[in-house]
């Protein structure tokens, strides 16, 4: 019977041991498959950023649906720019800064300089074919652009790729009736600071009255009244 009650006993221990031994390989397995899917969802984000447009925009804060101040105190009123824009309202109490002297070209080889426009009201925009909210904010743009004409205010649509012939291709089947433009000279961040969509409101002054970075929608009724102002002046 000592010899039965012993046999059992180391078989329950070895028992207990095999058992510790498969859950410690169990806990090891587990570890290195976790490595593994951790490392494998890396590599698919990573290729995701790399071949997606639109992850790309993400990544690179083109994706930016709020407004920010723009930096250096290029747009020197109290409220932010996409309050201003949307509350229809210029400041009238604040000095504007005068716009850089910038040349864009279009597609037929066409220059102008922003800075020579006096007498026209503009509306520049900083673009690319592959930015969610620059495409979302596309057709109030276009809207926009129906209820002036050319005298009152110019349109300018500058494809930050500079790649005059697909952003072109991309108004034409989106039937927007939208000038694309691309930078001849170096754009100061005083305008363009980095991220995308961006746009710019110089008055018949020369003024920059508006900085506006992220998407909006130009057909919000007090933005309409902001634009009418603009060109009575």
């Amino acid at each position: 019977m000592a010899a039965l009650r012993l046999a059992r006993l180391n078989y329950s221990t070895h028992f207990a041991r095999l058992s510790r031994a498969i859950i410690d390989i169990s806990k090891m397995k587990s570890k290195i498959i976790s490595k593994a899917v951790i490392f494998s969802a890396i590599i698919i984000l990573i290729a995701g950023i790399i071949l997606n447009p639109d992850a790309k925009a993400l990544l690179f804060g083109s994706l930016k649906n709020d407004i920010n101040k723009p930096a250096g105190g290029f747009d020197k009123r109290s409220p932010d720019s996409a309050q201003a824009v949307n509350n229809g309202g210029t400041d009238t109490g604040t000095e504007f800064p005068t716009a850089p002297s910038v040349v864009f070209k279009d597609g037929n080889g066409k220059t102008i300089d922003i800075s020579k426009q006096k007498g026209k009201v503009l509306f520049i925009n900083f673009w690319a074919t592959w930015c969610p909210p620059c495409i979302q904010e596309m057709p109030s743009i276009n809207t926009l652009k129906k209820q002036f004409n050319d005298t009152e205010i110019l349109f300018l649509m500058v494809d930050v790729d500079d790649n005059y012939k697909k952003s072109n291709k991309f108004m034409e089947n989106n039937k927007y009736d939208l000038p694309v433009y691309t930078a001849v000279s170096s754009v100061p961040q005083e305008l363009l600071s980095g991220s995308i969509p961006t746009t710019v409101i110089i008055d018949k002054e020369g003024r920059v009255v508006t900085r506006h970075e992220g998407g909006a929608d130009y057909m919000n009724p007090e933005t309409m009244k902001f634009f009418k102002e603009l060109t009575r002046k």
